[in-house]
């Protein structure tokens, strides 16, 4: 993984999250440049070695906040993944102490296959989307 430089005092490192049973895409960004770009899909048999994987990267960025994608239904209303992200980023916040928001993700896995020709894997992709949503958000980080 990478080396990250030193920030700014300013700024704060974010890691995004489009969480999938399967897979978890993950996206870093910061609020000086106010962008997000995919980083890496994790992967496992468990949600173990989920976290292990997750660990590694909160240990290499170190961020200051985590951003977590939100699967409503069009009409705003919940459903049994939304139910499951919510759950992931409890475990987030209460595995590692960070400040964890969510964000409405719906759309963003057809907006990233548009980004890689319908390949299998665009949940890094996704997740970086989710993550810009969050900076393009009017409100302070």
């Amino acid at each position: 993984m990478p080396a990250v430089p030193d920030t700014p005092a300013n700024e704060q490192v974010l890691l995004g999250f489009d969480f999938g049973l399967q897979r978890v895409g993950v996206a870093v960004g910061n609020t000086l440049s106010r962008t997000a770009r995919p980083l890496c899909i994790v992967r496992g048999k468990s949600r173990a070695e989920h976290f292990d994987q997750i660990q590694k990267l909160i240990q290499t960025w170190q961020p200051h906040k985590l951003v977590v994608g939100l699967p409503l239904l069009t009409d705003g209303s919940e459903q049994l993944e939304t139910r499951q992200a919510r759950r992931f980023a409890r475990q987030l916040q209460g595995r590692f102490g960070l400040a964890v928001a969510m964000v409405n993700e719906w759309g963003s896995t057809r907006q990233a296959q548009q980004y890689v020709s319908g390949q299998d894997e665009d949940d890094h992709i996704a997740a970086a989307i989710i993550l810009q949503r969050w900076l393009d958000e009017p409100t302070e980080p």
